[in-house]
């Protein structure tokens, strides 16, 4: 098993910047395919970012620009580095893991997910 910790929400005023970070355990492949989703009350889980294999990134056409994902292979950790933060970007944000497969966007790729950090944006 896997086990991945956020950290790094909280309330940030709009238009300031947060830095997310997700810490998974294991061996180190299971760091080669990670993404971080995001869900908001009352809303579907959504994808946000993800970074994969030898260091493609994606993100979803809301936040690009403004999000960036990196990610330490040696630590096993990924982050999240949010600037020009909207109420909207107000939700619980989850890292997770994939061992396999090209889908980054979607939810199923991903074997092993974190229990979320809450960002909260103010208007």
């Amino acid at each position: 098993q896997v086990q991945l910790v956020e950290s790094g929400g909280g309330l940030v005023q709009a238009g300031g910047s947060l830095r997310l970070s997700c810490a998974a355990s294991g061996r180190t492949f299971t760091s080669s395919r990670m993404g971080w989703f995001r869900q908001a009350p009352g809303k579907e889980r959504e994808f946000v970012a993800a970074r994969w294999l030898l260091g493609d990134t994606y993100y979803a056409g809301s936040v690009k620009g403004r999000f960036t994902i990196s990610r330490d292979i040696a630590k096993n950790t990924v982050y999240l580095q949010m600037n020009s933060l909207k109420p909207e970007d107000t939700a619980v944000y989850y890292c997770a893991i994939a061992i396999s497969g090209t889908n980054y966007d979607t939810q199923t790729t991903y074997a092993y997910w974190g229990q979320g950090t809450q960002v909260t944006v103010s208007s």
